[in-house]
């Protein structure tokens, strides 16, 4: 049986210093035995780690080419936060991608990229319940 979880996001990134910098002015806390070569933090139970394209791509195979897009996603627990947080991520120099709204899906979201462009989506979802670290216990009705 393949267990159900996530337990590990990596980015590739051009300039991990500064990347680093960024996160890390968030207030997030590495892990230990972060530095300039791969850096991580512990989201709410997953682990979110930097590491730099070229090490990345010999280590894991040369990207297929096509579409390899994906979005970060940091749920929160109003519909008030994503507002709060929004503004908190672009004065923390992150770029603004789409300004808070109601979504069609009865939520409410936006998205900001972080120095590198890799996107993340701040979201408040109706019904997602969290366990005492953050992470999405129940997601839905």
């Amino acid at each position: 049986m393949i267990p159900a979880r996530l337990s590990l996001v990596t980015i590739g990134t051009e300039d991990l210093p500064s990347l680093r910098r960024f996160y890390t002015g968030l207030g997030w806390s590495e892990v230990p035995g972060s530095d300039d070569n791969w850096t991580a933090y512990v989201l709410g139970g997953v682990v979110f780690s930097l590491f730099p394209n070229e090490f990345l791509d010999s280590e894991s195979g040369p990207s297929m080419g096509g579409t390899e897009s994906f979005i970060l996603g940091l749920n929160v627990d109003t519909r008030e936060e994503v507002d709060q947080v929004f503004a908190a991520l672009v004065a923390a120099g992150a770029n603004p991608v789409t300004d808070p709204r109601d979504a069609s899906w009865g939520g409410r979201s936006a998205y900001v990229s972080d120095p590198e462009g890799n996107r993340w989506e701040i979201a408040w979802a109706p019904g997602a319940v969290f366990g005492p670290r953050g992470e999405i216990v129940s997601f839905g009705g």
